[in-house]
């Protein structure tokens, strides 16, 4: 094993720490804090694969925005963490099944016989990790990569809604009522009398 292999796997044990942390711990900020470490050691594995356009990206977009973000908001927020963590345990027979589903997954792509993935770390002075991963994604996961972002905007419009329909201050519109209406209904023409304003009497004029 060389000083690498170590680092991985030091950086790997702090990674799964982390995430389990996330979701066993009580207080929501505790959580976050724990998300962030995950993030920043997921960032020092892409550094190791040598992909280190990923690992800024993930520390710029997700610790330096996403993050702060997360919070911010739940600093602000009155959550009620007793009510928060009822039926938590009940999950559990279903996260532990997908958790080792994925287990099993990993184990079958990187240590398998017939999965075994080979990684060549050798490149030439000229490569470029950012031009090829833009290289992959716009050519041979095109299709994937464009239904990734419909379905990610998908979930933006469903949170906004889940978010303001139960609320009775927040004003919404029907766009099919939008599309319908008609001049008549928005516009009324009003016909009015020409008004002439008079001039002021001055000193002048008020002299016989």
């Amino acid at each position: 094993m060389i000083f690498t292999d170590f680092v991985f796997y030091a950086l790997a044990a702090i990674l799964l720490f982390a995430g389990i942390r996330v979701i066993t711990t009580r207080n929501p900020v505790h959580a976050a804090l724990f998300l962030v470490l995950a993030f920043f050691t997921a960032a020092g594995i892409w550094l190791l694969l040598e992909a280190e356009f990923l690992a800024i990206t993930l520390v710029l977009v997700y610790v330096g925005a996403v993050m702060v973000l997360f919070l911010f908001v739940v600093m602000m927020l009155d959550i009620n963490i007793d009510k928060l963590r009822e039926g938590f345990w009940d999950y559990l027979p279903m996260a532990g099944t997908i958790g080792l589903l994925m287990a099993v997954e990993m184990v079958m792509v990187l240590g398998g016989k017939y999965f075994g993935a080979t990684i060549a770390l050798s490149h030439p002075d000229d490569y470029s990790n950012t031009a090829e991963l833009g290289r992959v994604l716009y050519t041979d996961y095109l299709l994937p990569f464009e239904l990734a972002s419909v379905v990610l905007l998908v979930a933006i419009v469903a949170a906004i809604v889940l978010t303001l329909r139960d609320r009775k201050e927040s004003k919404s519109m029907n766009v099919a009522d939008q599309v319908k209406v008609r001049r008549q209904d928005r516009v009324r023409m009003v016909s009015m009398s020409a008004v002439v304003e008079t001039p002021p009497a001055t000193e002048e004029s008020k002299q016989p």
